[in-house]
């Protein structure tokens, strides 16, 4: 029987969570269109909560994590895509309750799928990956909602992490002048080598005095945080200002009032790459490739699939930065 290598999180008699390489047959992938022999992937927070038994992410397991894959079809059973064309998927149910892209090969929908552009070579598609998408589509939607770099200082949060990182190294090619905060001070000079011109200390942030407006101060913001992070952000917006908001690493609750909103005519814009529409992912890979292309060599890591698990439990600890690309 043909087999493949993958990445399997399965559940113990126990409850425990274990992430292992190991060898399945063909008939383990979904009945699905598009066969998709894998080249690369890259590691989200999502992979990590999934891979320890998450069942907010992945309900069902034994499970093959990964929201990123990108490589060359196999097969097509929908006739969209030629034998060997180049191709990317992000997000949609991939890696969370369909089998994902830590794997040799995957088997998924062809509306789920796209073709990487000529100029785009497959690897530098899994540097951006789903964190690069989501940092594309935030700063398009802060752009059309009228943010441009005369304006004044756009704030990142959850900088080191690689939808920040992303952020504040694309924004920067934009000629965006990027306040980067951050809780990881060892980390400083590396995001304003790639181009945030402050940084300011996650902590301090965290511990200003509540009030029900703060001075105004960014002209928009990108935030992975949520919570009260996110409360501090709406409130130092300048007037019609906007903010980004797509992660909620710090919370989900937004105890506020209405006042930035009536008073400051602030707007929030909810960014969610995983169920945008395909066309909207086609759009934002075209400008990935070409207008948006930025060297993100610097803040991404190339690992073998055999090392994923252990990159997997230092996310959940809190201990990475930047971007993982998964050679498989």
């Amino acid at each position: 029987m043909q087999t493949f290598r993958a990445l399997i999180t399965e559940i113990s008699p126990e409850g425990k969570a274990s992430t292992a390489l190991k060898s399945l047959p063909f008939t383990f992938l979904p009945e699905s269109d598009v066969l998709i022999k894998v080249a690369y992937s890259s590691l989200n927070y999502k992979d990590a909560l999934s891979a320890s038994g998450h069942k907010g992410i992945t309900r069902n397991f034994p499970h093959i994590p990964g929201i990123d894959a990108a490589g060359v079809v196999v097969s097509d059973l929908s006739g969209k895509f030629q034998t060997g064309a180049r191709v990317v998927v992000t997000g949609f149910d991939m890696g969370m309750n369909s089998h994902g892209g830590l794997s040799e090969y995957i088997r998924v929908p062809a509306n789920w799928v796209i073709e990487i552009p000529t100029q785009l070579p497959t690897r530098i598609a899994m540097q951006w990956g789903t964190a690069g998408l989501t940092a594309a589509m935030a700063i398009d939607a802060l752009i059309t909602n009228q943010l441009s770099p005369n304006m004044g200082d756009v704030l990142v949060t959850g900088s080191t992490g690689g939808v920040g990182m992303i952020s504040i190294r694309l924004l920067s090619h934009l000629g965006f002048s990027v306040v980067a905060l951050s809780g990881k001070p060892a980390l400083e000079e590396s995001l304003k080598k790639l181009g945030a011109l402050r940084v300011i200390s996650r902590q301090q942030f965290a511990e200003e005095p509540l009030r029900a407006l703060y001075a105004m101060e960014y002209a928009g913001a990108i935030d992975t945080l949520g919570g009260n992070y996110l409360v501090q952000v709406v409130k130092r917006l300048q007037y019609g200002g906007s903010v980004a908001v797509c992660g909620m690493a710090a919370g989900v609750e937004l105890p506020m009032q209405v006042y930035p909103f009536i008073l400051r005519g602030t707007r929030m814009l909810g960014i969610y790459s995983a169920e945008s529409p395909l066309s909207y992912k086609h759009a934002m890979w075209e400008k990935i490739s070409d207008v948006w292309a930025v060297d993100l060599e610097n803040i991404c890591q190339e690992i073998k699939l055999e090392e994923v698990p252990f990159v997997l439990e230092d996310m959940i600890a809190g201990n990475t930065s930047g971007r993982f690309v998964v050679k498989i």
